[in-house]
Protein backbone atom coordinates (compact mmCIF):
# COMPACT_ATOMS: atom_id res chain seq x y z
CA UNK A 1 0.00 0.00 0.00
CA UNK A 2 1.23 3.50 -0.77
CA UNK A 3 0.18 7.11 -0.54
CA UNK A 4 1.23 10.45 -1.97
CA UNK A 5 2.37 13.69 -0.40
CA UNK A 6 3.45 16.86 -2.15
CA UNK A 7 5.15 20.07 -1.18
CA UNK A 8 4.15 23.08 -3.23
CA UNK A 9 5.77 26.49 -3.55
CA UNK A 10 2.66 28.51 -2.82
CA UNK A 11 1.72 31.51 -0.76
CA UNK A 12 1.04 30.67 2.88
CA UNK A 13 -2.59 31.75 2.41
CA UNK A 14 -3.22 29.01 -0.19
CA UNK A 15 -6.35 27.01 0.46
CA UNK A 16 -7.13 23.39 -0.35
CA UNK A 17 -8.75 24.26 -3.71
CA UNK A 18 -5.67 26.18 -4.88
CA UNK A 19 -3.34 23.41 -3.66
CA UNK A 20 -5.44 20.74 -5.41
CA UNK A 21 -5.38 22.73 -8.67
CA UNK A 22 -1.60 23.19 -8.46
CA UNK A 23 -1.07 19.50 -7.62
CA UNK A 24 -3.16 18.47 -10.63
CA UNK A 25 -1.24 20.87 -12.87
CA UNK A 26 2.09 19.55 -11.54
CA UNK A 27 0.96 15.97 -12.26
CA UNK A 28 0.01 16.83 -15.83
CA UNK A 29 2.19 17.10 -18.88
CA UNK A 30 1.53 20.86 -18.93
CA UNK A 31 3.10 22.01 -15.70
CA UNK A 32 5.11 25.23 -15.56
CA UNK A 33 8.59 25.91 -16.75
CA UNK A 34 10.86 28.68 -15.56
CA UNK A 35 13.17 29.45 -12.70
CA UNK A 36 13.52 26.90 -9.93
CA UNK A 37 12.00 28.00 -6.65
CA UNK A 38 14.89 28.06 -4.17
CA UNK A 39 12.62 26.69 -1.44
CA UNK A 40 11.93 23.56 -3.51
CA UNK A 41 15.63 23.12 -4.29
CA UNK A 42 16.60 23.38 -0.61
CA UNK A 43 13.80 21.05 0.48
CA UNK A 44 14.69 18.40 -2.10
CA UNK A 45 18.43 18.49 -1.40
CA UNK A 46 17.92 18.10 2.34
CA UNK A 47 15.24 15.41 1.95
CA UNK A 48 17.26 13.25 -0.39
CA UNK A 49 20.35 13.57 1.80
CA UNK A 50 18.38 11.64 4.45
CA UNK A 51 16.21 9.49 2.19
CA UNK A 52 17.94 8.98 -1.18
CA UNK A 53 15.75 8.64 -4.24
CA UNK A 54 18.50 7.48 -6.60
CA UNK A 55 20.34 4.15 -6.57
CA UNK A 56 21.69 2.70 -4.54
CA UNK A 57 18.65 3.06 -2.31
CA UNK A 58 18.57 1.37 1.06
CA UNK A 59 16.31 -1.66 1.41
CA UNK A 60 14.16 0.22 3.93
CA UNK A 61 13.57 3.22 1.67
CA UNK A 62 10.27 5.03 2.29
CA UNK A 63 9.76 5.63 -1.46
CA UNK A 64 7.48 3.46 -3.58
CA UNK A 65 8.68 5.10 -6.79
CA UNK A 66 11.86 6.92 -7.62
CA UNK A 67 13.19 9.32 -8.50
CA UNK A 68 10.78 11.70 -6.79
CA UNK A 69 8.70 13.92 -9.08
CA UNK A 70 10.44 17.28 -8.85
CA UNK A 71 9.52 20.43 -10.74
CA UNK A 72 10.29 24.11 -10.50
CA UNK A 73 7.65 24.57 -7.81
CA UNK A 74 6.93 21.16 -6.30
CA UNK A 75 8.13 17.78 -5.05
CA UNK A 76 5.66 14.90 -5.25
CA UNK A 77 6.46 11.85 -3.16
CA UNK A 78 4.94 8.37 -3.35
CA UNK A 79 5.56 6.72 0.03
CA UNK A 80 5.18 3.17 1.22
CA UNK A 81 3.15 2.32 4.28
CA UNK A 82 6.02 1.36 6.56
CA UNK A 83 7.74 2.50 9.72
CA UNK A 84 10.45 4.13 7.60
CA UNK A 85 7.74 6.25 6.00
CA UNK A 86 6.80 7.56 9.44
CA UNK A 87 10.35 8.85 9.81
CA UNK A 88 10.23 10.38 6.33
CA UNK A 89 6.88 12.09 7.03
CA UNK A 90 8.34 13.77 10.11
CA UNK A 91 11.27 15.06 8.07
CA UNK A 92 8.97 16.16 5.21
CA UNK A 93 6.82 18.17 7.63
CA UNK A 94 9.84 19.75 9.31
CA UNK A 95 11.48 20.71 6.01
CA UNK A 96 8.21 21.99 4.53
CA UNK A 97 7.86 24.29 7.53
CA UNK A 98 11.48 25.39 7.35
CA UNK A 99 11.27 26.17 3.62
CA UNK A 100 7.74 27.64 3.83
CA UNK A 101 6.22 25.10 1.44
CA UNK A 102 2.57 24.08 1.49
CA UNK A 103 2.12 20.40 2.31
CA UNK A 104 -0.63 18.77 0.23
CA UNK A 105 -2.16 15.40 1.07
CA UNK A 106 -4.21 14.30 -1.97
CA UNK A 107 -5.82 11.44 -0.03
CA UNK A 108 -7.39 13.70 2.59
CA UNK A 109 -7.47 16.80 0.35
CA UNK A 110 -5.73 18.70 3.15
CA UNK A 111 -3.33 21.60 2.54
CA UNK A 112 -1.39 23.41 5.20
CA UNK A 113 1.85 25.25 5.85
CA UNK A 114 3.59 23.35 8.64
CA UNK A 115 5.15 25.48 11.37
CA UNK A 116 8.93 25.75 11.25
Amino acid sequence: MSFDLAVLAMDASADAAAARAMFERCNSLHHGEGELDERVVGFYERLRSQFPDYPPRPADSPWMSTPLAVGIDHVIMNLSSSSKSDDAIKVIEELAGEYRLVLWDPQSQDAHLPSA
